[in-house]
Parts: structure tokens; sequence; C-alpha cells
């Protein structure tokens, strides 16, 4: 097979598109990549055409969700910092875990840097990888180079067990040692801020006890 001339920027943006409702090509003779949004009829039209020509185009297989949850699990273990593994074991959990992990980093910029470091050399070896699985040769060598990905934890994520302190009450602890460590000149500021948060979720409390009572809905309706 001729080298192909890989454009690296745009391959690199494939494999990190893993939407359901898109697909991406590599042009084997140009390195062309071709990224379409299923559905339209332009580029219904291009990935017909590209099925068509298994010779000359390969589709791009991106990391799967599980996948990526998989390397934020790896993160989170290689968390030194132990108030900070434990929230961002907390935030991992369930439906719109990666929003929540990304929000609880923005508190930490120095492990929000090495989260960055740690996915993209994830993120490079996974590509080499698929090159590699897919006998490509290519014409230039990545930008990124040989990439040695961060090794697997040698003991899987610790949640926390039944029974053991709930998520509420480990926010509670790390709140309170907030506290402790916030500079006397700004405890009042922080106190207010408190004061705010407590009238409110008794106000809206309050509001709910408020509304008028009606009949239960059925149990075989259904609401949108």
């Amino acid at each position: 097979m001729t080298p192909v001339p890989v454009v690296w920027p745009n391959l690199e943006t494939a494999f990190e598109r893993n939407s359901p409702d898109m697909s991406s090509f590599l042009n084997l003779e140009t390195g062309e990549v071709l990224m379409l949004v299923d559905g339209t009829a332009e580029d219904e039209s291009q990935r017909s055409n590209a099925l068509m020509q298994p010779d000359t185009y390969t589709a791009i297989e991106p990391a799967s969700s599980r996948e990526q949850y998989r390397w934020m699990e790896r993160f989170v273990t290689s968390v030194e910092d132990e108030n900070l593994r434990e929230r961002l074991i907390i935030a991992i959990d369930g439906k719109g875990a990666f929003r929540r992990f990304k929000d609880v980093l923005l508190h930490y910029p120095g492990e929000r840097e090495r989260w960055f470091s740690y996915r993209a050399d994830l993120l490079h070896a996974f590509i080499n990888e698929w090159l590699q699985e897919n006998g490509i040769e290519t014409d230039s060598i990545s930008p990124w180079g040989d990439v040695t990905p961060p090794p697997e934890p040698d003991l899987p994520l610790t949640r926390p067990a039944q029974g053991a302190i709930s998520p509420a009450e480990v926010l509670r602890r790390q709140a309170k040692e907030l506290i402790d460590v916030i500079p006397a000149v700004d405890l009042t500021a922080a106190i207010t801020f408190l004061e705010f948060l407590r009238e409110r979720g008794s106000s809206n409390l309050v509001s709910r006890e408020q509304l008028p009572r009606t009949n239960p809905t059925p149990v075989n309706s259904y609401e949108p």
C-alpha cells in the first residue's frame, strides 16, 4: 500500500468525535478525512459513496464512550489527593459523568492540565494502534510520535461500599475542611453565601408545600 498523506489534525478530530449521529472516513489515497452527519442528504450521499469504495475509504472507529469512561476511571485512580479522588469518584457515578468530572477539575487547575495530557496520550496511543491494526502506513510521522500510554492501575477504582459514608456527607466534610483553611478576612463573604443558599433552599421547600394538592397521576399515564 502506498503511504497515506494523512492530515494529522483532521484525523485526530475524527477520533475525538464519537457522536452516534456522525461517521468519519479516511481516504487512503489523498489522506482526506470525511466527517459526516447522518441524516443530511449531502453527507448521506458521500457516506454511501465511501462505503462502496472499501479500497479507497476506510471507516474511522473513534474511542467509544465506554472506552473514554475507562480513561476517566484510570485517571481518577492515579489522583493522589484523597479529597479530590473522592469528589471525582462521586462525579463519574451515573448519567452526566463526563460533565461533572470536568466541572470538578475546573477547581483544580494542576490536575486539570494533567488530565488533558493524560487523555491526549491515551487518545494518541489509540490512533496509533488503529493505524497499525488496519495496516495503514503514513507518509509522515504523527506530531505525537510513538506514544506510551499511562500504565493501567494496579488496582481497580474503589467505590464507596454499601452502608459507607454517603456522597452528600463526603461533600459536607469537604466544605467544612475548606472553611477551616479560608483566611479570616474572607469568612464573612463565605458565610453570607452559605446563608443565601440555605434561605433559597428553605424558600423552595415552602413554595412546594404551599402548592395545591392534586390527584395523583394514574400509573398508566405518560408524560413526555
